[in-house]
């Protein structure tokens, strides 16, 4: 096989990285007829970029941080169908803890009053927290501290030690991203911190995260594996994409 050389070869590199979110060092190596090394070279140039991140194998898309009305915007069917398969885990009485991501919101926005008789609620998203309030028999918490101006979210100190003031039955969260290796992330480390606190005062997780961002990688660790008891997604859960997790969690 020909080698792809200079610019050909990037463009090939960013393709690959556009369409899946994922560039194996090995097969691009073998697609590109040159060695890994020259590919590590060609990562690692990317990466300085801020286009994508290396991890173990090769590289991962990068993930930038968008507003609470972006976000609440995109992927409106898969959020949708997350928050529908979701909802009985929603308990009508007790203490639960929803971090401030737009699947969570949309989970909230299906909430059915009938369900709920005496539900305390806790979050760090002034939206979500509206959502919240406007069911009957939820009483909503509004985590305070720093406005986050680029999620719309309450962070820092002051909303860390709020946080970890209640014991929450279940903490539902999304993420920015997720990977085999570190577990869900998040592209603004003040974001990922308060949720370490959420997950700390909680007996029992739930993920709720768009299966296009799995096998992804942002700046900063959030929340490990073996402290998630159920993923949720818009798949099927025997669908073959989720077949890395089966083994760690359950699936929805």
């Amino acid at each position: 096989m020909a080698a792809v050389i200079g610019a050909e070869r990037r463009e090939r590199l960013l393709a690959r990285l556009e369409t899946s979110g994922v560039i194996r060092l090995e097969e691009a190596a073998t697609e590109l007829g040159v060695s890994t090394m020259t590919v590590r070279r060609e990562l690692e140039a990317l990466e300085l970029e801020g286009v994508l991140v290396r991890v173990r194998g090769g590289a991962v898309a990068t993930v930038k941080a968008r507003s609470f009305a972006e976000r609440q915007g995109a992927d409106d069917q898969a959020k949708t169908e997350i928050a529908r398969k979701a909802l009985d885990l929603v308990p009508g009485s007790g203490t639960i803890a929803v971090d401030a991501s737009s699947t969570a919101g949309h989970l909230l926005a299906q909430l059915r009053s009938s369900a709920i008789t005496d539900l305390v609620l806790a979050t760090n998203s002034a939206h979500n927290h509206g959502l919240a309030r406007a069911q009957r028999g939820v009483r909503s918490i509004l985590i305070g501290g720093e406005l986050e101006p680029r999620t719309e979210s309450f962070v820092g100190p002051i909303a860390c030690a709020a946080a970890g003031l209640l014991n929450y039955d279940r903490f539902f969260t999304s993420a920015a991203a997720a990977d085999l290796e570190h577990g869900t992330s998040e592209t603004i480390i003040e974001e990922a911190q308060v949720k370490r606190e959420f997950l700390r005062a909680s007996r029992e997780t739930v993920l709720l995260i768009n299966s296009a961002k799995l096998g992804k990688h942002a700046a900063a660790v959030a929340v490990p594996w073996d402290r998630i008891s159920i993923v949720v997604t818009e798949l099927d859960p025997a669908d073959p994409r989720l077949d890395e997790l089966r083994a760690l969690v359950e699936l929805r």
